[in-house]
């Protein structure tokens, strides 16, 4: 049976059993009512000593778990304002490049010749519910779809990601990967002793699933500075953003990848995007350096 709901006193009390030091309660029982006990769950559990009985290293107040609460908001929202450059210059390049493929079709995206498993669900939500949209069948009721480059661009990052990966026809897939300065790579299979090609706009597909992931977190509020990838980041053909080292599948690989693709948006805002990042983390240590080693362990960073 789910245990019952606790007040906010009780919560505090039963932090204080555990060890944790705080300092002031009157500030917890604010803290603890704006964010929830549940949610700086995810981020205490970091300072525990015992993690079965969950108990606390000595020393530990809540404001430890309450300021890698607060750096985990600081990088979401740096990295959300940078993987949403990201989407919304992958969705341009998709709608150009495909669309002046295809002249004669502007409806591209719902022509089985050209597209797998297209959703008219996601269309018809446009239709009913999308302003543009809806203007679009006032102006001209004869059409069944707006073309590509209005409804589009109302569709999400990862909506748009599956159009690329359904579109048959590989050679505009691959001039899309070009833009981001991917090519074919040749890999050699230990074990079967030969070499296979991967494809350029495969490697851009598996990248680009990385980048949503992280999107999807900062969107939703998730946890991120410990997150992992399901996969490790591949290889990154430029060793300004190559990963040498250390874990793959780690937040710091993570934001190399995103800096790697937004520096072929904009070099100026992949420098950018490296400077915030280092001085939300900077900033932190220095308010509380508890957090270092965490950070260090957990998100991959080399400080």
């Amino acid at each position: 049976m789910s245990k019952k709901a606790s007040t906010i006193e009780e919560q505090i009390e039963l932090l204080k059993s555990r060890g944790m030091t705080i300092s002031n309660e009157e500030k917890a029982k604010e803290h603890l009512l704006d964010i929830g006990y549940y949610r700086l769950g995810f981020y205490w559990y970091y300072f525990f000593e015992d993690e079965e009985n969950q108990t606390f290293h000595k020393g530990i107040d809540l404001t430890d778990a309450i300021d890698l609460y607060y750096l985990d908001v600081d990088l979401r929202n740096v990295l959300s304002k940078y993987s949403y450059r990201i989407e919304v210059h992958f969705r341009t390049q998709v709608v150009y490049f495909v669309s002046n493929k295809f002249k004669e079709d502007p409806t591209w995206f719902c022509n089985p010749r050209i597209v797998d498993n297209f959703r008219p669900d996601l269309y018809n939500n446009l239709k009913e519910k999308n302003i543009h949209i809806i203007k679009h069948h006032h102006k001209y009721p004869a059409d069944t779809y707006a073309p590509a480059w209005k409804n589009l661009e109302f569709l999400t990052f990862g909506q748009i990601l599956n159009i690329y990966n359904s579109l048959r026809c590989e050679e505009v897939k691959s001039e899309i990967a070009n833009v981001y300065g991917l090519k074919d790579r040749r890999v050699r299979k230990k074990t079967k002793k030969k070499t296979i090609v991967i494809k350029n706009y495969k490697i851009l597909r598996g990248y680009l699933a990385a980048i949503l992931n992280i999107r999807n977190i900062c969107s939703h509020s998730g946890v991120l500075f410990d997150y992992k990838q399901p996969k490790g980041i591949n290889s990154i053909p430029d060793n300004n953003y190559e990963l040498k080292d250390g874990d793959l599948s780690s937040l710091y690989a993570s934001i190399r990848l995103i800096s790697f693709i937004l520096s072929k948006i904009s070099l100026n805002r992949a420098h950018e995007l490296i400077a915030n990042i280092d001085r939300e983390l900077n900033k932190a240590i220095a308010k509380n350096p508890k957090l270092k080693n965490i950070i260090k362990s957990h998100a991959g960073f080399s400080i």
